[in-house]
């Protein structure tokens, strides 16, 4: 069953070696819990999309560059989020003032090669499909 994501959801990417919660703005209110409503426009870096830990990613700069420093030993460094474009999902589905609902099936793509997808969000309500 698909779920649509709240505020606080936990968040994952594929070169992070930790998990995050997703922080969305609290003016889309979806349940009696007063528990934000995200939608797929949520992917800013440091706004909606904390650190995942240390990234492993030989794109991610900063990893290059420690990589190198170590010879050629992967050498991961500390995230930071590079997402550009908006969380990609099937079309269809609620959308928020013209806005889709982001779902738990939804990914997000870093910059630096890391998918970013939604790990957990089992408070959401669910789609009908």
């Amino acid at each position: 069953m698909t779920r649509l994501v709240l505020h606080g959801a936990q968040l994952g990417c594929s070169h992070g070696s930790a998990p995050s919660p997703l922080a969305v703005a609290p003016g889309r209110l979806a349940d009696a819990g007063l528990r934000a409503l995200a939608t797929v426009t949520d992917h800013a870096p440091a706004l909606n999309l904390a650190p995942f830990g240390l990234c492993n990613s030989p794109a991610n700069p900063a990893v290059a560059a420690a990589t190198a420093a170590a010879q050629g030993a992967l050498t991961p460094q500390p995230c930071t989020p590079q997402t550009p474009a908006p969380w990609s999902q099937p079309e269809g589905g609620v959308t928020v003032d013209g806005v889709a609902a982001l779902h738990d099936g939804a990914t997000c793509a870093c910059a630096w090669g890391g998918r970013i997808d939604v790990r957990s969000a089992p408070d959401g309500p669910s789609l009908r499909g």
